[in-house]
């Protein structure tokens, strides 16, 4: 990484919830698009084992962790998971009932 960032400066814990250097609606701006990212009921079966779609919505996730001071481990998690199905290491298991 070339920069350091603010969660690495805090060593794993809660970002400084004192002030927040985020732009005023960057975290509204976060969620509605995580909201228009996420696979909802309908789309569901139709979706799920896309990668791209998989991958954006959980990049969507982390950043909204990331924007509302989250642990670091959650913002991890979920770009790590994100990037599992980016890279095609993490694949849909199908549904086992069907």
């Amino acid at each position: 990484m070339l920069a350091s960032t603010k969660l690495d400066r805090h060593r794993g814990s809660p970002m400084d919830r004192q002030q927040s250097d985020w732009p005023e609606q960057a975290l509204t701006s976060s969620r509605d698009l995580h909201a228009m990212l996420s696979i909802d009921d309908r789309s569901w079966h139709r979706l799920k084992s896309r990668w791209d779609r998989r991958g954006a919505e959980l990049l969507g996730a982390a950043l909204v962790k990331l924007l509302s001071d989250g642990e670091r481990d959650d913002v991890k998690a979920l770009t790590e998971q994100a990037l599992g199905w980016i890279s095609g290491e993490l694949k849909d298991p199908g549904c086992p009932h069907h």
